[in-house]
């Protein structure tokens, strides 16, 4: 199983796919830049694990 994304990271994800869709695709690393230049202040962390929930909620989810 995966590690699971804290409720605090999945609000601030869903909120910038509500205000900022067009901004973020299913490729990680464009989203992480994407999260960069709007000059949200999120830790490294904080950061990737936004960018992988909202990679994954965008349809690029691995099949195990």
């Amino acid at each position: 199983m995966g590690k699971a994304v804290p409720k605090a990271i999945k609000m601030r994800a869903k909120k910038l796919l509500t205000l900022m869709p067009e901004s973020f695709s299913k490729d990680f690393d464009k989203n992480k830049k994407a999260i960069d230049s709007l000059g949200a202040d999120f830790s490294k962390t904080e950061r990737n694990l936004v960018a992988g929930f909202i990679t994954r909620k965008m349809g690029n989810a691995k099949a195990d």
